[in-house]
């Protein structure tokens, strides 16, 4: 697919925009005055994958959490900010990799010249965020609700705000829990300005309903180009927002050094544990980063024609398991190896 053209930022040693791979992120969710909490979240995030790391800093006090994850993982770190311009300039001085405030939030302009500054002084990119509860009172009279419109008129009026202070290293979200409100609003910003764009579908739910609308919203804007960096918002274990990102980048195309899973929905001629089988190889597969596609289909008969185009599969039988290759059966194995059996493939693939 033919990606937005947006120019490049650096977190860290990460790139955002500027053509570089999505990257997937995630939010700690750790009390912040909780450091050995806090390190203990970021380094099982980093260990699943995790990109970007994100901690909310509600006070001054909150400011050493910064360095202590710094130390504790390579990931780059976002200090997330709301009102107060000092614990922006206090996080910039501890080391921060990327700041996220609402420009218009943290007083005049005089302070955000100040934070601008600063992160121009480290090298350090803005993220400007915007939602629909973070909607000045202008804008949100001017439209009488918080449309996608809304949304992206409030995100370019931040955009001018550090634009005004020279400053151009911005990332920008403008995040809604209403997923084609939130497609409208980055399909408009990302007509007017080429700044990377960080997807989420704010507020989206619990891990069964917040990974479908993720799926809706991101899946749609990156299948079209548009999107640079990604977080899916669950209420769940950061660690599974992790998971979860990587799965829709992959089926989208843009990850594409891991295995795909395709696998049956079952039918009646089916007579081994299907689900339990395909569930426990996608567990077996989560650490695997080969470019493969593995199949685990249900029926014999139909299976390994169905999916010839997979690298490595098997195929369901009376109590049995056929192994495939490119849809050629290579052996049979007894129902209760199947899945051992497949991964020793799948190892030597």
């Amino acid at each position: 697919m033919e990606r937005r053209k947006s120019r490049a930022v650096f977190a860290g040693g990460v790139q955002i925009g500027g053509g570089a791979p999505v990257s997937v992120q995630s939010m700690l969710n750790v009390p912040a005055h909780d450091v050995e909490g806090n390190v203990r979240q970021a380094k099982a995030l980093y260990e699943a994958g995790c990109e970007i790391i994100r901690a909310a800093v509600p006070d001054l006090e909150a400011v050493r959490l910064i360095p202590a994850l710094k130390q504790a993982v390579p990931a780059p770190i976002v200090a997330d900010i709301h009102f107060d311009y000092r614990i922006a300039l206090a996080c910039i001085e501890a080391g921060v990799d990327k700041i996220r405030i609402n420009p218009g939030n943290i007083g005049s302009d005089e302070r955000v010249r100040a934070v601008a500054d600063a992160c121009r002084a480290k090298g350090i990119p803005i993220r400007i965020g915007v939602n629909s509860g973070s909607l000045e009172k202008e804008i949100l009279a001017k439209y009488g609700a918080p449309t996608a419109q809304a949304l992206a008129e409030s995100a370019m009026y931040h955009v001018r705000l550090l634009e005004k202070c020279d400053f151009q290293d911005i990332v920008i979200s403008i995040k809604s829990s209403d997923v084609q409100r939130m497609v409208e609003a980055y399909e408009t910003v990302a007509a007017q300005c080429d700044y990377p764009l960080h997807l989420g579908v704010t507020e989206a739910g619990t891990a069964r309903m917040g990974l479908i609308k993720s799926s809706a919203g991101i899946g749609s804007l990156l299948l079209h180009g548009i999107g640079d960096t990604i977080r899916v918002s669950l209420t769940d274990a950061p660690v599974n927002e992790v998971y979860a990102g990587f799965d829709i980048l992959k089926a989208v195309g843009l990850k594409t050094d891991a295995p795909t899973l395709v696998s049956c929905p079952t039918c009646g001629r089916t007579k081994i544990d299907l689900i339990s089988l395909a569930a426990q190889v996608e567990e077996r597969l989560r650490d695997c980063h080969k470019p493969i596609k593995v199949a685990v289909m249900g029926c014999a008969v139909n299976g390994p024609g169905e999916a010839r185009e997979a690298d490595i599969g098997v195929a369901g039988g009376d109590g049995c398991g056929l192994l495939f290759k490119k849809g050629e059966i290579i052996r049979k194995v007894p129902e209760d190896q199947i899945l051992d059996e497949l991964m020793r493939e799948i190892a030597k693939l």
